[in-house]
């Protein structure tokens, strides 16, 4: 099967449809009509075998974390997911992987209703990249600039379950529990609708997929503020809980990555209703509050002060 195969027959059926789409898949270029004053939101994640993902892990989970990446950048934007364009390097063409990777990507973008518009496909070691526009009120886009001294610190979800997963990957014949963790590393849930939901009261955001720690450090290099976390305030899993000594669970919790959940920062003032009515969309944890000195991150807990863990998170040049 060639490159041109391998479009019609197994990626442009799985394109979707969308009515802002003038010319999707066929072209040099795609033609899109824009939200009508909105701004629009491009996001872009590439996945390299043996670095984002392990050699032979199954193509239809590739396909559904590539997709889920860019979306929780988008939903990190408070952004609405509208079209997509992919790059599909392969080592050969593999029209069962590459039938199995589409759904795992159309799986993931069904909810949100994005088209694939367009792409390339190439021979080489597997890698794909994804780049995904959305649109945003300009005036309302979340960005990571805003925090304030006195601003409360919330995370969603549970903090660590990814990372453990992916550690569990060798182990054979696994328990429920760890079988639970691995599907958090392979399915992760991007908080489209709980971003969406903070346009206009969060005043700072970002998506937790370095860590918690390292991307905590970049909302505060942006926004010039400091933090003090309470690490007795991590939300954890009682599937991770159970899983490993509390020192070792903290760890993948505040390094671990790979969680794609939205850190994001409230005014001192917001209402607990405000508070109430996100934790509708998903699980949102109060874990700490922005203080005045720039880049200053301070760990604590019910006893004091703990100190920082050396390493912050995932880099890709150390």
């Amino acid at each position: 099967m060639d490159e041109f195969s391998l479009i019609s027959q197994l990626i442009a059926p799985a394109a979707g449809a969308r009515a802002d789409v003038v010319l999707g898949i066929g072209d040099d270029g795609a033609l899109v009509r824009p939200p009508p004053g909105e701004a629009l939101v491009l996001v872009l994640d590439t996945l390299v075998e043996a670095v984002h993902f392990p050699r032979g892990f199954p193509p239809e989970d590739i396909g559904f974390r590539t997709a889920a990446s860019n979306l929780s950048d988008l939903a990190a934007m408070g952004a609405t997911p509208l079209w997509a364009t992919l790059g599909l390097t392969l080592p050969q063409p593999d029209a069962a992987w590459v039938r199995a990777f589409m759904a795992g990507l159309h799986t993931a973008f069904m909810p949100y209703q994005v088209q694939l518009v367009g792409g390339d496909t190439t021979r080489g070691p597997l890698c794909i990249s994804l780049q995904l526009t959305g649109s945003v009120p300009e005036a309302l886009a979340l960005r990571r600039n805003g925090a304030r001294p006195g601003d409360r610190l919330f995370v969603s979800g549970t903090l660590g379950d990814a990372a453990a997963g992916l550690a569990s990957l060798s182990v054979p014949d696994p328990s429920p529990e760890i079988a639970d963790l691995r599907a958090r590393f392979a399915r992760p849930s991007a908080r489209v609708a709980l971003g969406q939901a903070l346009r206009g009261l969060a005043t700072s955001c970002i998506d937790v997929s370095d860590g918690l720690l390292a991307d905590l450090g970049h909302l505060l290099e942006r926004s010039a503020c400091g933090a003090e976390l309470r690490i007795d305030h991590i939300p954890l899993s009682p599937m991770l809980s159970g899983m490993a000594d509390p020192d070792q669970v903290l760890a993948l919790a505040l390094t671990g990555g790979d969680d794609y959940e939205l850190c994001f920062t409230l005014p001192a003032a917001t209402p607990a209703a405000a508070v109430e009515t996100l934790r509708g969309h998903c699980h949102v944890t109060e874990i700490g509050l922005i203080t005045a000195q720039a880049g200053a991150l301070a760990l604590r807990d019910s006893a004091g002060p703990v100190a920082l863990p050396a390493a912050r998170g995932y880099r890709h040049f150390p």
